[in-house]
Protein backbone atom coordinates (compact mmCIF):
# COMPACT_ATOMS: atom_id res chain seq x y z
CA UNK A 1 0.00 0.00 0.00
CA UNK A 2 1.10 3.66 -1.16
CA UNK A 3 2.04 6.12 1.66
CA UNK A 4 -1.17 8.06 -0.16
CA UNK A 5 -3.07 5.30 0.58
CA UNK A 6 -2.32 4.85 3.84
CA UNK A 7 -2.63 8.17 4.83
CA UNK A 8 -5.89 8.51 3.00
CA UNK A 9 -6.94 5.73 4.89
CA UNK A 10 -6.34 7.44 8.56
CA UNK A 11 -8.04 10.62 7.38
CA UNK A 12 -10.89 8.43 6.56
CA UNK A 13 -10.76 6.58 9.78
CA UNK A 14 -10.20 9.68 11.82
CA UNK A 15 -13.61 11.51 10.08
CA UNK A 16 -15.49 8.52 10.45
CA UNK A 17 -14.55 8.77 14.20
CA UNK A 18 -15.67 12.11 14.36
CA UNK A 19 -18.71 11.57 12.73
CA UNK A 20 -19.57 8.55 15.60
CA UNK A 21 -18.94 11.06 17.96
CA UNK A 22 -20.84 14.14 16.85
CA UNK A 23 -23.67 11.61 15.87
CA UNK A 24 -23.97 10.19 19.50
CA UNK A 25 -23.05 13.75 21.29
CA UNK A 26 -26.83 13.45 22.20
CA UNK A 27 -27.08 10.15 23.73
CA UNK A 28 -28.16 9.86 27.67
CA UNK A 29 -27.18 6.51 28.77
CA UNK A 30 -26.68 7.91 32.38
CA UNK A 31 -23.26 6.08 32.71
CA UNK A 32 -20.43 7.38 30.59
CA UNK A 33 -19.10 2.95 30.52
CA UNK A 34 -22.05 2.64 28.53
CA UNK A 35 -21.68 5.26 26.24
CA UNK A 36 -18.01 4.38 25.59
CA UNK A 37 -19.44 0.64 24.69
CA UNK A 38 -22.06 2.15 22.49
CA UNK A 39 -19.23 4.04 21.04
CA UNK A 40 -17.21 0.98 20.53
CA UNK A 41 -20.22 -0.81 19.07
CA UNK A 42 -20.60 1.49 16.51
CA UNK A 43 -17.02 1.75 15.47
CA UNK A 44 -16.76 -1.96 14.80
CA UNK A 45 -20.15 -2.11 13.28
CA UNK A 46 -19.22 0.85 11.10
CA UNK A 47 -16.52 -1.24 9.36
CA UNK A 48 -19.04 -4.19 8.72
CA UNK A 49 -22.28 -2.67 7.73
CA UNK A 50 -25.07 -5.52 7.64
CA UNK A 51 -22.56 -8.16 9.41
CA UNK A 52 -22.91 -10.43 12.03
CA UNK A 53 -22.07 -9.01 15.80
CA UNK A 54 -19.70 -11.79 16.24
CA UNK A 55 -18.29 -10.93 12.83
CA UNK A 56 -17.56 -7.18 13.44
CA UNK A 57 -16.15 -7.65 16.73
CA UNK A 58 -13.93 -9.59 15.69
CA UNK A 59 -12.59 -11.43 19.06
CA UNK A 60 -15.07 -12.97 21.71
CA UNK A 61 -14.14 -10.28 24.35
CA UNK A 62 -15.34 -7.50 22.03
CA UNK A 63 -18.42 -9.96 21.39
CA UNK A 64 -19.55 -10.75 24.28
CA UNK A 65 -19.19 -6.98 25.36
CA UNK A 66 -21.34 -6.19 22.55
CA UNK A 67 -23.95 -8.62 23.36
CA UNK A 68 -24.05 -7.70 27.27
CA UNK A 69 -24.13 -3.85 26.28
CA UNK A 70 -27.58 -4.53 23.99
CA UNK A 71 -29.13 -6.73 27.06
CA UNK A 72 -28.74 -3.96 29.65
CA UNK A 73 -31.76 -2.95 31.28
CA UNK A 74 -30.43 0.65 31.28
CA UNK A 75 -30.29 0.51 27.40
CA UNK A 76 -33.50 1.00 25.13
CA UNK A 77 -34.40 2.23 22.03
CA UNK A 78 -34.74 5.82 23.34
CA UNK A 79 -31.49 5.65 24.75
CA UNK A 80 -29.38 4.53 21.41
CA UNK A 81 -31.77 6.42 18.87
CA UNK A 82 -31.24 9.58 21.21
CA UNK A 83 -28.03 10.56 20.24
CA UNK A 84 -29.28 10.20 15.81
CA UNK A 85 -32.56 11.86 16.49
CA UNK A 86 -30.77 14.53 18.30
CA UNK A 87 -28.47 15.11 15.23
CA UNK A 88 -31.10 14.84 12.66
CA UNK A 89 -32.73 18.20 14.74
CA UNK A 90 -29.72 20.03 14.29
CA UNK A 91 -29.08 19.21 10.70
CA UNK A 92 -32.40 20.32 10.20
CA UNK A 93 -32.16 23.70 11.95
CA UNK A 94 -29.54 24.56 9.79
CA UNK A 95 -31.08 23.85 6.41
CA UNK A 96 -33.69 26.24 5.50
CA UNK A 97 -36.45 23.65 3.80
CA UNK A 98 -39.37 22.43 2.50
CA UNK A 99 -38.37 19.04 4.05
CA UNK A 100 -39.33 15.80 2.64
CA UNK A 101 -40.70 12.67 5.58
CA UNK A 102 -40.36 9.70 4.17
CA UNK A 103 -42.68 7.15 5.85
CA UNK A 104 -42.23 4.02 5.28
CA UNK A 105 -42.13 -0.28 6.41
CA UNK A 106 -39.81 -2.49 6.28
CA UNK A 107 -38.48 -5.89 7.91
CA UNK A 108 -35.36 -7.79 8.78
CA UNK A 109 -35.75 -11.73 8.28
CA UNK A 110 -34.41 -14.10 10.50
CA UNK A 111 -33.88 -18.24 10.16
CA UNK A 112 -34.28 -19.52 13.43
CA UNK A 113 -35.49 -22.90 14.75
CA UNK A 114 -37.70 -21.23 17.57
CA UNK A 115 -39.04 -18.62 15.49
CA UNK A 116 -41.48 -17.98 18.33
CA UNK A 117 -38.09 -16.47 20.11
CA UNK A 118 -38.18 -13.44 17.78
CA UNK A 119 -41.68 -12.99 16.47
CA UNK A 120 -43.47 -13.59 13.08
CA UNK A 121 -42.96 -10.68 9.88
CA UNK A 122 -45.73 -12.08 6.87
CA UNK A 123 -46.79 -15.59 5.37
CA UNK A 124 -44.51 -16.38 2.74
CA UNK A 125 -44.19 -18.93 -0.12
CA UNK A 126 -42.05 -21.72 0.88
CA UNK A 127 -42.47 -23.98 -2.36
CA UNK A 128 -45.64 -25.94 -4.50
CA UNK A 129 -47.18 -29.06 -3.00
CA UNK A 130 -47.22 -32.06 -5.82
CA UNK A 131 -50.82 -30.94 -7.44
CA UNK A 132 -49.06 -27.44 -7.47
CA UNK A 133 -50.72 -25.40 -4.53
CA UNK A 134 -48.80 -22.90 -2.67
CA UNK A 135 -47.01 -23.45 0.40
CA UNK A 136 -46.75 -21.36 2.68
CA UNK A 137 -44.86 -20.38 5.63
CA UNK A 138 -45.12 -17.86 8.77
CA UNK A 139 -41.84 -15.75 8.12
CA UNK A 140 -39.75 -14.88 11.78
CA UNK A 141 -38.25 -11.37 12.16
CA UNK A 142 -38.54 -7.98 13.03
CA UNK A 143 -40.53 -4.90 11.66
CA UNK A 144 -39.18 -1.41 11.45
CA UNK A 145 -41.50 1.44 10.47
CA UNK A 146 -39.21 4.78 9.70
CA UNK A 147 -39.41 7.98 9.41
CA UNK A 148 -36.10 9.61 7.00
CA UNK A 149 -35.96 13.74 6.55
CA UNK A 150 -34.50 14.74 2.77
CA UNK A 151 -34.27 17.89 1.48
CA UNK A 152 -35.81 18.26 -1.81
CA UNK A 153 -32.43 17.98 -3.96
CA UNK A 154 -32.21 14.67 -2.12
CA UNK A 155 -30.13 15.12 0.76
CA UNK A 156 -30.66 12.67 3.65
CA UNK A 157 -30.43 14.62 6.70
CA UNK A 158 -31.38 11.65 9.26
CA UNK A 159 -34.51 9.85 10.51
CA UNK A 160 -36.89 11.97 13.10
CA UNK A 161 -38.89 8.89 14.29
CA UNK A 162 -38.70 4.93 14.35
CA UNK A 163 -40.22 2.11 15.53
CA UNK A 164 -39.80 -1.26 15.74
CA UNK A 165 -42.17 -4.59 16.69
CA UNK A 166 -42.90 -7.84 15.62
CA UNK A 167 -46.11 -9.92 15.73
CA UNK A 168 -46.28 -13.21 18.83
CA UNK A 169 -49.01 -14.66 15.86
CA UNK A 170 -49.45 -13.81 12.34
CA UNK A 171 -52.17 -15.65 10.02
CA UNK A 172 -52.78 -12.81 7.65
CA UNK A 173 -54.81 -9.81 7.40
CA UNK A 174 -57.37 -11.66 5.58
CA UNK A 175 -57.68 -14.50 8.10
CA UNK A 176 -58.29 -11.35 10.69
CA UNK A 177 -61.10 -10.14 8.48
CA UNK A 178 -63.47 -13.36 8.98
CA UNK A 179 -63.59 -12.65 12.60
CA UNK A 180 -63.69 -8.88 12.88
CA UNK A 181 -64.96 -6.11 11.38
CA UNK A 182 -61.53 -3.75 10.73
CA UNK A 183 -63.26 -0.69 10.65
CA UNK A 184 -65.33 -1.09 13.97
CA UNK A 185 -61.29 -1.41 15.65
CA UNK A 186 -60.09 2.06 17.13
CA UNK A 187 -56.87 2.95 15.14
CA UNK A 188 -54.99 3.48 18.34
CA UNK A 189 -54.96 -1.18 18.87
CA UNK A 190 -54.28 -1.10 14.86
CA UNK A 191 -50.75 -1.72 13.78
CA UNK A 192 -51.26 1.29 11.12
CA UNK A 193 -51.23 3.80 14.03
CA UNK A 194 -47.68 3.88 13.77
CA UNK A 195 -48.10 6.13 10.89
CA UNK A 196 -50.22 8.26 13.15
CA UNK A 197 -47.37 8.13 15.91
CA UNK A 198 -44.57 8.36 13.59
CA UNK A 199 -46.26 11.41 11.70
CA UNK A 200 -46.57 13.20 15.51
CA UNK A 201 -43.23 12.20 16.58
CA UNK A 202 -41.35 13.69 13.43
CA UNK A 203 -43.62 16.89 13.04
CA UNK A 204 -42.50 17.10 17.03
CA UNK A 205 -39.00 17.24 16.20
CA UNK A 206 -38.29 19.41 13.26
CA UNK A 207 -40.39 22.25 15.04
CA UNK A 208 -42.23 23.88 12.26
CA UNK A 209 -44.48 21.11 10.56
CA UNK A 210 -45.75 23.48 8.15
CA UNK A 211 -42.68 23.51 6.14
CA UNK A 212 -42.71 19.44 6.05
CA UNK A 213 -44.18 17.47 3.61
CA UNK A 214 -45.12 13.73 4.71
CA UNK A 215 -44.98 11.04 1.63
CA UNK A 216 -46.24 7.81 2.80
CA UNK A 217 -47.39 4.39 0.14
CA UNK A 218 -50.87 3.52 0.14
CA UNK A 219 -50.70 2.11 3.06
CA UNK A 220 -50.54 5.39 4.90
CA UNK A 221 -54.18 6.15 2.79
CA UNK A 222 -55.86 6.64 6.60
CA UNK A 223 -58.73 9.01 7.33
CA UNK A 224 -57.05 9.42 10.40
CA UNK A 225 -53.88 10.39 9.33
CA UNK A 226 -55.24 13.05 7.38
CA UNK A 227 -57.20 14.61 10.52
CA UNK A 228 -54.03 14.41 12.37
CA UNK A 229 -51.84 16.28 9.80
CA UNK A 230 -54.72 18.80 9.59
CA UNK A 231 -54.38 18.96 13.25
CA UNK A 232 -50.54 19.24 13.25
CA UNK A 233 -50.58 22.29 10.41
CA UNK A 234 -48.59 19.63 8.27
CA UNK A 235 -48.60 18.70 4.94
CA UNK A 236 -48.67 15.43 3.18
CA UNK A 237 -48.40 13.54 0.26
CA UNK A 238 -49.70 10.03 0.23
CA UNK A 239 -50.48 7.14 -2.80
CA UNK A 240 -54.61 6.63 -2.88
CA UNK A 241 -56.08 3.79 -1.86
CA UNK A 242 -59.41 4.54 -1.30
CA UNK A 243 -61.76 6.44 -3.66
CA UNK A 244 -62.70 9.09 -0.67
CA UNK A 245 -65.53 11.53 -1.03
CA UNK A 246 -64.17 14.96 -1.52
CA UNK A 247 -65.21 18.38 -1.43
CA UNK A 248 -68.71 18.73 -0.14
CA UNK A 249 -69.66 15.06 -0.42
CA UNK A 250 -70.82 14.82 -4.38
CA UNK A 251 -67.19 14.17 -6.23
CA UNK A 252 -64.58 11.72 -5.28
CA UNK A 253 -61.12 11.71 -5.42
CA UNK A 254 -60.88 10.78 -8.47
CA UNK A 255 -63.32 12.92 -10.12
CA UNK A 256 -61.51 15.45 -8.78
CA UNK A 257 -58.36 14.71 -10.17
CA UNK A 258 -59.65 13.75 -13.57
CA UNK A 259 -60.57 17.61 -13.63
CA UNK A 260 -57.36 19.23 -12.63
CA UNK A 261 -54.79 20.50 -15.02
CA UNK A 262 -51.59 18.48 -15.18
CA UNK A 263 -48.61 20.68 -13.33
CA UNK A 264 -45.69 18.80 -14.51
CA UNK A 265 -45.18 15.71 -15.61
CA UNK A 266 -41.66 13.79 -14.59
CA UNK A 267 -40.27 10.77 -16.45
CA UNK A 268 -37.37 8.53 -15.22
CA UNK A 269 -35.44 6.42 -17.24
CA UNK A 270 -33.57 3.24 -16.50
CA UNK A 271 -30.75 2.96 -18.61
CA UNK A 272 -29.34 -0.23 -17.03
CA UNK A 273 -32.92 -1.94 -17.83
CA UNK A 274 -33.28 -0.49 -21.05
CA UNK A 275 -30.07 -1.88 -22.40
CA UNK A 276 -30.92 -5.32 -21.22
CA UNK A 277 -33.84 -5.37 -23.66
CA UNK A 278 -33.05 -6.80 -27.16
CA UNK A 279 -35.43 -5.29 -29.14
CA UNK A 280 -34.24 -2.01 -28.35
CA UNK A 281 -32.04 -1.14 -31.84
CA UNK A 282 -28.69 0.85 -30.84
Amino acid sequence: MSFDNIRGLRMFMKERKAWIEEELAGCDFGDIRLHKRFYKFLENSSEGIGSSIPFVSQDWSSTKTAYRFLSNDRVSEKEILGGHLQSTQERCNSEDGPFLILHDTTEFSFKRKEAAEVGFTRLAIADKYSDGRLRYYTASGILMHSSLVMTTDGLPLGLASIKFWNRKKFKGSNALKKKINPTRIPIEEKESFRWLENLKQSSALLAHPENCVHIGDRESDIYELFCLADQLGTNFLVRSRVDRLAIEGDHTIHDVMKNSHVISIVIYVSFLRLVKRKNIPN
